[in-house]
């Protein structure tokens, strides 16, 4: 994954921050029920067909591999009041009832890391989507832990972009 981001060129659209989301439907129990394509394809389906949208969210993390949805150099779908200023992280799972598995989270981490890197982006500006005042449902769930997710990011930028970096919080 990180090796395809850094083949990408972005031109004028650049997202300033992350919101994360989960699937819901499918669970994370649910998720291997279907080949990997196969789902990509009903998903692509449900957001074009059924919902109507000219887009989706820019990722699926699953635990075996990170999945490009919405290509990352254009605006996604995903976020009434961000979809112009974001990315759109889908984590697969119900987090309101499931545990997160160990590997999704490492891929979600090191996805996030390798996003916020890119672009130079600050992990603090991390979003949920349940944050978004156009928002109605608790996504993604109750289990996710914003303040950790930033932790993890930061640590995992911290190590593949090695150097002097400034405390985002305090530039203006």
């Amino acid at each position: 994954f990180a090796d395809y981001v850094k083949g990408l060129t972005f031109g004028l659209w650049r997202p300033s921050f992350i919101v994360l989301h989960n699937t819901a439907v499918p669970t994370f129990a649910q998720w291997h029920d279907v080949p990997g394509a196969q789902r990509m394809a009903n998903l692509q389906s449900y957001y074009r067909d059924t919902q109507k949208w000219s887009a989706g969210p820019h990722l699926f993390v699953a635990d075996d591999l990170i999945w490009v949805f919405t290509p990352l150099t254009t605006q996604g779908v995903h976020s009434p009041s961000w979809n112009s200023v974001s990315w759109g992280v889908e984590l697969v799972g119900d987090y309101s009832i499931e545990p997160m598995n160990p590997n999704l989270l490492a891929n979600a981490v090191s996805a996030l890391a390798t996003l916020h890197g890119a672009l130079g982006l600050d992990a603090t500006k991390l979003k949920l989507h349940r944050e978004d005042p156009l928002t109605t449902h608790i996504c993604p769930g109750n289990e996710i832990s914003k303040a950790s997710f930033i932790t993890q990011v930061t640590a995992k930028l911290t190590m593949n972009f090695p150097g002097e970096h400034p405390d985002m919080r305090t530039v203006a």
